[in-house]
């Protein structure tokens, strides 16, 4: 991008009315049972952020977080070993914190990482 190309802000409007309707955003698939719709990402791999949908059960193995992750409970609500998080909840997961994400009856987070996560036994490509 040059300097006289401004990036154009990233806008969700009536972001209520598309969690009653979230097949009008172009999902992906991300992980077994999670989709996600990418908000930005940037080059070389570093700070990113989605919104994530959970099919009930969906699971995200064990990671480490090399970065601050937010997560925000958009709807539904998910679980890992300290609690489980519903509906308006903000969690901030630090730098060098593990955990194993489930949601056993489904939910669409809003979330941020400020570096990429880390899966035990899986490759850099296949990160984040």
């Amino acid at each position: 991008m040059n300097q006289t190309q401004a990036a154009l802000p990233i806008v969700l409007p009536n972001l209520p009315q598309l969690l009653t309707h979230p097949d009008a955003l172009p999902w992906e698939p991300f992980r077994p049972g999670i989709a996600i719709h990418r908000l930005y990402s940037s080059t070389p791999p570093g700070s990113a952020a989605a919104l994530l949908r959970y099919e009930p059960g969906a699971i995200v193995p064990w990671h480490r977080h090399l970065g601050y992750e937010h997560i925000w409970v958009l709807a539904g609500s998910q679980s890992d070993d300290r609690g489980t998080y519903t509906t308006g909840t903000l969690v901030i997961n630090p730098p060098d914190t593990c955990h194993q994400v489930t949601s056993p009856e489904g939910c669409i987070v809003l979330i941020i990482w400020e570096k990429p996560i880390q899966f035990e036994g899986v490759r850099s490509e296949d990160q984040q």
